[in-house]
């Protein structure tokens, strides 16, 4: 597996320590040093002439909501980087005079495109601010909850319960038997485009067993031994996928008509053909998928379950 997986590979140090020092958060944001990478409804600020983040100075918290605050992402060669949500402005580009030199493209379409840090940052940016926007009030009690911990907890103003950012695991694995791997594509998807099979790992699941009940309930297919190979962090809007190659132990495909409208088995020859643009059979998912990276690490390094 590559050492390097779009969304990860943070350049920063995300000092946890420092999130609870609100004196020093203060201090930092009052440094002309400090960064703050704006994001409009979940879009991150990026430069127009190349692309990589489009970074402001403290002054733009004068653009953000009252109640609203700066989420510390870290630091960085002693300088301080938070994450602005400026989702309260319409045209942030015309009122912040932006235009020609930054906007706010879809994270999933400029991804691959960013350098690798830049990527884990706005991933990194987009959860946090996310899930502040959808934990405005306390789910116990129902009472508005405020921020805290420079972004990283909500307190309710009623009963103080605390509530933290939450991951969803799911399991992405590709099933591979006898010199060939198990694909599937959903309806919605255009053909020939096929992935690796994936779902939210349940309460109570270990990751194999996960693997093993995912690929069952969609493809009709057992699975035996499962490998951990890597993991992605996902902000679409809230998951971290974990990347595993499963032994199929039974051929005939059965699919669930639900989650899955195809699936198919498909030999190293055909995914390297798709690879390389030359399969009017199957396509692949882009490089910035980690399911990419899976029928890479299985096709090209020899990757196996055993």
């Amino acid at each position: 597996m590559p050492t390097e997986i779009v969304f990860s590979g943070s350049p920063l140090d995300r000092l946890d320590f420092r999130r609870r020092d609100e004196a020093w958060i203060t201090e930092r944001l009052s440094e002309d040093e400090t960064r703050i990478l704006p994001v409009w409804r979940l879009s991150v600020l990026v430069r127009e002439d190349e692309p990589r983040l489009a970074w402001a100075t403290p002054e733009l918290r004068e653009s953000m909501s009252s109640g609203v605050e700066p989420v510390f992402l870290g630091v960085r060669e002693e300088v301080a980087h938070f994450a602005a949500d400026l989702s309260n402005l319409e045209d942030p580009i015309d009122e912040l005079g932006l235009g020609g030199v930054a906007s706010f493209p879809d994270l999933r379409a400029i991804a691959s495109q960013l350098p690798a840090g830049d990527a884990a940052i706005a991933a990194h940016a987009r959860h946090l601010i996310d899930w502040h926007a959808r934990h405005g009030h306390c789910p116990g009690c129902g009472s508005v909850t405020r921020p805290r911990d420079a972004g990283y907890a909500r307190e309710c103003t009623s009963c103080s319960a605390e509530h933290f950012p939450r991951t969803d695991p799911v399991v992405i694995m590709l099933v591979v038997r006898d010199g060939c791997c198990l694909l599937g594509r959903q309806a919605s998807w255009p053909h020939p485009f096929f992935s690796a099979l994936a779902g939210f790992v349940e309460p109570g699941e270990t990751l194999e067993e996960a693997v093993r009940r995912e690929v069952k309930e969609e493809a009709g297919i057992d699975v035996g031994a499962v490998r951990y190979l890597a993991s992605q962090p996902w902000p679409f809007p809230a998951s971290l996928m974990m990347g595993c190659l499963a032994e199929g132990t039974s051929e005939a495909i059965q699919v669930d008509g639900v989650e899955l409208a195809e699936a198919q088995w498909f030999s190293k020859e055909q995914v390297k053909a798709a690879f390389a643009g030359q399969s009017e059979q199957l396509g692949v998912p882009p490089a910035m998928a980690i399911a990419h990276q899976l029928l890479r690490a299985w096709v090209e390094d020899g990757e196996s379950v055993g």
